[in-house]
C-alpha cells in the first residue's frame, strides 16, 4: 500500500470517529485483535488487547443506543466534539502505524478527519432529515450503518 493511501486511511478511520465516535476504535481494536492490522510493536498495540476490544465494542453499542434519544447532546458541542477528535487521534495513529507511517502523522489526519466527520456528519444528517421528511431516527440508523461498515472496510483494506 502507497504511504498516500495509508494516510488517507488515517484521514477517514477519523472521519468515522466524527459519526459514531466509539465505532472506529471498537473496529480498529477488533482488527488489531484479529491480527487484520499489525500494531505489536507500535505505541498503540493496547488497541489489539481483550480489554480494549470488549470495553470499545461495549461503549459502541451503548453510543449506538444513546445516539437516538432526545437528550443526546450535538456532536458539535465540546464534550462530543474533543472525544471524536481524540478518538480520531487514536485510530488515526492506529491505521498509520500499522501502514509503515508515522503515528503522529497518522494521528493529526486521524484527528482532522474526527472534525470533518463530525461536523459534515451533522450537517447532512441535519438537511437528509429535512429533505425526505423522515424522523432523525431512520436517518440516524442509516448513519450508524455507515459508521460500521465504513470502519470495517478501511481496517480491511491491509
Amino acid at each position: 500500500m502507497t504511504p498516500a493511501a495509508v494516510l488517507l486511511l488515517a484521514f477517514l478511520i477519523g472521519v468515522v470517529c466524527g459519526l459514531r465516535s466509539l465505532t472506529a476504535p471498537a473496529v480498529v481494536a477488533w482488527a488489531a485483535h484479529r491480527g487484520w492490522i499489525n500494531l505489536d510493536s507500535a505505541p498503540v498495540h493496547f488497541m489489539g488487547s481483550s480489554a480494549a476490544v470488549i470495553l470499545f465494542s461495549l461503549f459502541a453499542v451503548v453510543e449506538l443506543v444513546a445516539d437516538k434519544l432526545p437528550s443526546a447532546p450535538s456532536r458539535t458541542k465540546p464534550a462530543g466534539l474533543i472525544g471524536r477528535i481524540a478518538f480520531g487521534a487514536l485510530c488515526g495513529a492506529s491505521i498509520a502505524v500499522a501502514g509503515g507511517r508515522p503515528l503522529g502523522i497518522g494521528a493529526a489526519l486521524g484527528a482532522a478527519g474526527g472534525v470533518a466527520g463530525a461536523y459534515g456528519g451533522y450537517e447532512v444528517r441535519t438537511r437528509m432529515v429535512k429533505a425526505l421528511k423522515v424522523p432523525d431516527f431512520v436517518i440516524a440508523t442509516v448513519e450508524d450503518a455507515l459508521a460500521i461498515g465504513a470502519g470495517v472496510f478501511l481496517v480491511s483494506r491491509f
